[in-house]
């Protein structure tokens, strides 16, 4: 592919649409950076060569016209000395330089629209190369992220941490059982500890119990005193 059709390529392509096609966006972001960059090198240097073929049709150009001039003269030259046929000759000689002049002015015209064609392109790759690598850096970033959820993702949705899970509960149950094992042992035996509990806790219960006693106790007076001022009072009916 020649420099000047894969520049144009390169001009027209959409670097979204590229990168949404892509598997691989970060490389492929890498990549049309060094496209861009390559066919910049390239495009300079023939803009250097062109530049110089510029010049050099120039300058032929102006011998051209210096030729010209200078047969003229002579043809002037020849005719005040009444020499028709070398003033013929040097206009012959003039008429030659003036063709090959107009013929390398139209060649000029030709390189001079190239040029600015290919100054303008550069300018617009140029600016195209400058976004792309003003995005890299976040490109490579979502790039890099998504592929990190990504790998999550499929981390949680695979059978391998259901097992984990899995293993976690197995674990939890026989730790219970082993609990369950060593409450077993301390069933029936009570600890020094245990007996003072219970005597403390006796003697709540013995407290509370004569209280209880002893309010009974004062309240049967009472009830006595009250059920026979309700005798006396059925008999006087």
């Amino acid at each position: 592919m020649g420099i000047f059709s894969r520049f144009t390529d390169i001009i027209n392509s959409n670097i979204n649409a590229i990168l949404d096609k892509a598997e691989d966006p970060e490389k492929m972001v890498r990549l049309i950076i060094q496209e861009m960059e390559d066919t910049l090198v390239e495009v300079r240097s023939a803009s250097a060569k062109t530049i110089a073929a510029k010049k050099d049709v120039s300058h032929q150009i102006n011998k051209l016209k210096n030729e010209a001039d200078d047969w003229q003269s002579k043809a002037e030259l020849a005719l005040s000395k009444d020499r028709d046929d070398l003033a013929r000759a040097a206009l012959q000689e003039k008429g030659k330089s003036t063709e090959a002049a107009v013929s390398l002015k139209h060649e000029l015209e030709i390189i001079e629209t190239e040029l600015a064609k290919l100054q303008s392109e550069t300018g617009q790759l140029q600016d195209k190369l400058a976004d792309a690598k003003s995005r890299q850096k976040t490109i490579i970033m979502r790039q890099n992220t998504v592929s990190s959820r990504l790998q999550v993702k499929k981390r949680l949705d695979s059978s391998t941490v259901d097992s984990a899970m899995g293993r976690f509960e197995q674990f939890e149950r026989k730790i219970d059982d082993l609990e369950s094992q060593v409450e077993s042992y301390d069933v029936g035996k009570r600890s020094l500890k245990d007996e003072f509990a219970n005597l403390e806790t006796d003697g709540k219960i013995d407290d509370e119990l004569a209280a209880l006693k002893k309010k009974m106790a004062g309240d049967k007076p009472a009830q006595a005193s009250v059920k026979a001022v309700n005798t006396k009072s059925s008999k006087k009916a």
